[in-house]
C-alpha cells in the first residue's frame, strides 16, 4: 500500500488545479511535444501534451477524470518507459514521497530528451507560515520530515532554474498553504485529509492547536493578529518550480 492509498481518497474533492499555478507549469513546458507526468496522482496540472502518467497508488488513479492521459501503476524510481522517449518529464508535488530521490531524478533524466520540471516547496520558507509556526508545530515537524531541501534537489540537476510560485489568496488547490487567507478551511476534516502534513501527523498532536485556531477565529483574535494578510493577493510560502534543460 502507498501513502496515498490511505490519505488520497478525498483528492478529487479538495485538490483541483489552480489556473495560475497551471499557467506557470504550462509555461515551463512550452515547446515540449511529449510529456511524462511522474507521481501524477489524479491528474492535476497534467498538460495536454502528456503521453503517459505514472502513479503508484490505485486510489489516485481511480480518481483521474475521463479523458486524462493513460496511467500506469509504477514508481519514479523505476519508470516503465524507454530512454529518451519523451521531450520532458514532469513531477508535481510528489518528490517528497519518493523512496529514493537520487534514483528518481536519474530516471527523469534518462527518459527525457529536453527538459525536467519539478514543482516542490522549500521547508525553510514554509515553516514561517502562521499555521505551522503558531498553531501546529507537530505539522511543521511532519513537513520538515517530508520535505526535500532545494539544495539537495538542485545539486542533482545541471544549471537548474528556480521560480517562486506565489500562492493566490483564493487558491483552488487545497495543498498545505492554500488557505493562508481563509483559515476556517483548516478546521475541515476533508480539507485536512488532502494535505500530507496534516494527514500524516497523528490527530492528537493537532487537536490543541486546531482548538486554539477555532477559538481565535470565533473571537476575532486571528483576524487582528494577521491583519496584514487580509488585503494581500498572494503570498510566498516556499513553493518553487525547478526546471533544467538537458544537454543534446
Amino acid at each position: 500500500m502507498t501513502v496515498y492509498d490511505a490519505t488520497g481518497r478525498t483528492y478529487s474533492l479538495t485538490r483541483q488545479p489552480d489556473p495560475r499555478i497551471e499557467d506557470a507549469i504550462a509555461d515551463a513546458l512550452r515547446g515540449m511535444e511529449t510529456v511524462l507526468n511522474i507521481g501524477a496522482g489524479t491528474g492535476s496540472y497534467e498538460p495536454d501534451q502528456t503521453v503517459l502518467a505514472v502513479e503508484p497508488s490505485q486510489v489516485m488513479i481511480a480518481q483521474r477524470p475521463a479523458g486524462a492521459a493513460s496511467a500506469v501503476r509504477a514508481t519514479a524510481e523505476h519508470l516503465p518507459v524507454l530512454t529518451g522517449s519523451v521531450d520532458a518529464a514532469l513531477a508535481v508535488l510528489t518528490i517528497h514521497h519518493w523512496s529514493d530521490l537520487e534514483r528518481g531524478i536519474v530516471e527523469m533524466v534518462r527518459v527525457a530528451r529536453r527538459r525536467i520540471a519539478i514543482l516542490t516547496w522549500d521547508h525553510a520558507a514554509f515553516r514561517q507560515f502562521w499555521l505551522v509556526r503558531d498553531y501546529l508545530p507537530a505539522a511543521a515537524e511532519t513537513d520538515a520530515r517530508l520535505s526535500v531541501s532545494l539544495t539537495r534537489l538542485t545539486a542533482l540537476l545541471k544549471d537548474p532554474e528556480i521560480q517562486i510560485i506565489p500562492v493566490p489568496h483564493d487558491c483552488v488547490d487545497g495543498f498545505g498553504g492554500a488557505y493562508w487567507r481563509r483559515p476556517e478551511a483548516y478546521l475541515d476534516e476533508t480539507v485536512q485529509a488532502g494535505m500530507s502534513m496534516l494527514a500524516l501527523t497523528p490527530k492528537p498532536l493537532l487537536r490543541e492547536g486546531l482548538s486554539r485556531l477555532r477559538a481565535d477565529l470565533e473571537t476575532g483574535a486571528w483576524h487582528t493578529r494577521y491583519a496584514e494578510l487580509l488585503d494581500q493577493p498572494h503570498l510566498d510560502l516556499g513553493y518553487r518550480l525547478v526546471t533544467a534543460d538537458l544537454p543534446g
